[in-house]
């Protein structure tokens, strides 16, 4: 039996790798040192205004409102309702973390020990002076969060195939919270607001543009002539126009081709105007992996009896989605950010919330600064978990 020599890795200290990396020659130690007072300028002249000079009650006194909007509290309380939709993302959030983390993966390593301190050190923070209960609620979701992906990594040992039922217990999950948001007469579609519009616009959009991405990947590749030149000229024309100018059109002409019995909500409308947009995007980047899969695993298939249905279930797109994550996230990622043109609309979203409050409130005129930043902050949050999201899914596929 041959016994091979596992190769000795040779870690090099702090020094070593500043040497390396920042002062290898004479240009690049002249770039370190300005970027670092660079960094130093900026960041000292932002902390300074932070501490001495920004007036954070714009964010203690509209917590709420960035959060939920104007979602009606009266009669009975309601805001129960965005709270346990909030508490149950959380907790699937924590499960999902569990699951898709490596067996011999440490949860709870420095990085994100730090990382978590440091985001529930700035909501309490930011709540604490204004209601001690909601600062004690956003702790408890945190805490919900670590149990949930101390569970999740138990049950994945237990289960692995698991991870394959997570994107439908996702939609479980997602279908139950829109039933505890909506699931009163006091509360229409239109009356969402803040952070939970923005959220519900990119979570339908997503699901939606997506199946309709992959179908018109796969017309394009038709053998089909006019399956194929009607999804060219879907791709091609809805990726020449700009997202705003198809938000209009779907407000304003959508109506117009309905029935006059049938008039959809403006979210709804929006949530259309996303999806066309999206999908032709998303389209380009399953084609680039319907691409990157090998001729020979087509041939494979059916000199194994496959027919073109399970050949293109089982074989061809789970290869081509899983060359393309990165670009698909990206695509989600941009998606979620476009969702800030809803105030745009009519529709008060996270950015609306924001205006409303910055000029209908005479105690708040002229704090853009601080509301801006907290939004910058909330839409950084979302993007970044998305982005860790697709690298877990992305090393899991690899494996």
């Amino acid at each position: 039996m041959e016994i091979r020599k596992v190769p000795v890795i040779n870690k090099r200290d702090a020094i070593a790798w500043l040497q390396k990396n920042l002062f290898s020659t004479w240009y690049n130690t002249i770039l370190t040192v300005v970027s670092l007072g660079f960094i130093y300028w900026i960041g000292k002249g932002f902390i300074q205004w932070a501490i001495t000079e920004a007036q954070w009650e714009v964010i203690e006194s509209n917590f709420r409102l960035f959060f939920v909007g104007f979602y009606p509290i009266k009669p009975n309380n309601l805001l129960w309702r965005p709270w346990l939709t909030l508490g149950i993302i959380m907790s699937m959030g924590g499960l999902s973390w569990g699951i898709l983390s490596h067996p011999k993966t440490n949860l709870f390593n420095t990085k994100n020990l730090v990382f978590f301190s440091i985001i529930a050190l700035i909501f309490s923070l930011i709540s604490i002076p204004s209601n001690i209960s909601s600062s004690i609620i956003l702790l408890s979701f945190f805490l919900l969060l670590i149990i949930g992906a101390i569970l999740g990594k138990k049950i994945g040992k237990e289960i692995p195939n698991l991870i394959r039922w997570l994107p439908l217990l996702w939609i479980g999950i997602f279908f139950i919270n829109l039933w505890i948001l909506l699931g009163t007469k006091y509360v229409r579609l239109d009356n969402l607001s803040g952070l939970i519009l923005n959220i519900l616009v990119a979570v339908v959009s997503i699901s939606l543009c997506f199946p309709l991405g992959v179908l018109l990947a796969l017309g394009r590749q038709s053998k089909l002539p006019v399956i194929r030149w009607l999804s060219i000229a879907y791709i091609e024309i809805i990726r020449a126009l700009p997202l705003i100018g198809i938000i209009f059109m779907a407000q304003v002409m959508l109506p117009l081709v309905l029935p006059a019995t049938f008039r959809p909500d403006r979210v709804i409308r929006v949530i259309a105007a996303f999806t066309i947009f999206s999908s032709a995007y998303l389209a380009e980047n399953v084609r680039g992996g319907l691409q990157a899969v090998p001729q020979g695993q087509v041939e494979a298939a059916k000199a194994l009896g496959l027919n073109p249905f399970y050949t293109l279930g089982f074989i061809v797109l789970p290869q081509a989605i899983r060359a393309v994550i990165p670009s698909i996230v990206g695509q989600f990622i941009s998606l979620f950010k476009d969702t800030s043109l809803l105030a745009i609309v009519g529709l008060v979203d996270l950015l609306g919330i924001a205006e409303k409050i910055v000029k209908g409130n005479q105690k708040f005129v002229g704090d853009y600064q601080e509301a801006y930043i907290f939004i910058a902050l909330i839409f950084w949050l979302i993007c970044y978990s998305m982005s860790l999201v697709s690298r877990k899914l992305e090393s899991k596929s690899n494996s």
